[in-house]
């Protein structure tokens, strides 16, 4: 009994003490590819999910931002504006404590887009971020009204509209988008019981990428 113990352990560990999760739903449209794999002898096509197109923005400090900078890495998103009402300053709290949470996390990026660029522009942007003190790892970023609304609508497949001067609509959604820059999430951003399934889902996909590094290391 003494030696079959710490084998019947190592089994449990291993085994039996396997992380199991319940995988994040993809959104968005899909498509069945041609290519696939077999499966106890059937064959099963691939799927294709909707996923981003690049995009060229700009940071609060003047720099060029594209999908270079989020490869490899899973991202979380928002829209907002700086002359926007409490919704707004809602969202961007919870994503302060999102970059708090994560800014030792070399695989999870955060993302503030303006959706009015014509006013916020990187300087004012790099005053708006100054209050909440934001890590390398949280951008606020500003274009041209085209990408923006572009990666809106087709993109993230959310609201954002100019209803009049300084007026806009736009979703409260945080969106969740795995590595390969699909939507894996939608989170309201004014919600803290959503949040905190953001901060959880957000551990699910760390734990997915690890999964692949170890499949392709082995």
């Amino acid at each position: 009994m003494i030696l079959a113990l710490p084998g019947f352990l190592y089994y449990l560990l291993t085994v039996k003490g396997k992380n199991r999760y319940k995988p994040l739903p993809f959104y968005g449209s899909k498509q069945v590819a041609k290519t696939g794999h077999k499966f106890h002898g059937k064959f099963i096509a691939d799927t294709i999910y909707h996923k981003l197109e690049d995009f060229k923005l700009t940071d609060q400090n003047g720099k060029q931002v594209s999908f270079k900078n989020f490869d490899k890495k899973i991202f979380v998103a928002a829209f907002f504006y700086t002359r926007c009402p409490d919704v707004c300053t809602k969202v961007n709290s919870f994503m302060d404590s999102l970059d708090v949470n994560y800014r030792k996390n070399a695989m999870v990026q955060l993302v503030s887009i303006t959706v009015d660029p014509e006013h916020d522009t990187p300087l004012v942007l790099k005053q708006y971020a100054a209050k909440y003190k934001p890590s390398n790892k949280w951008l606020f970023l500003t274009g041209d009204t085209t990408t923006i609304y572009n990666l809106a609508h087709n993109g993230l497949l959310l609201n954002a509209a100019k209803v009049g001067e300084g007026n806009f609509v736009l979703d409260d959604k945080m969106v969740l988008i795995d590595a390969e820059k699909r939507i894996r999430g939608y989170y309201s951003g004014s919600t803290r019981a959503d949040v905190m399934r953001l901060n959880d889902e957000i551990k699910v996909l760390v734990s997915e990428e690890l999964r692949k590094v170890d499949k392709a290391l082995y």
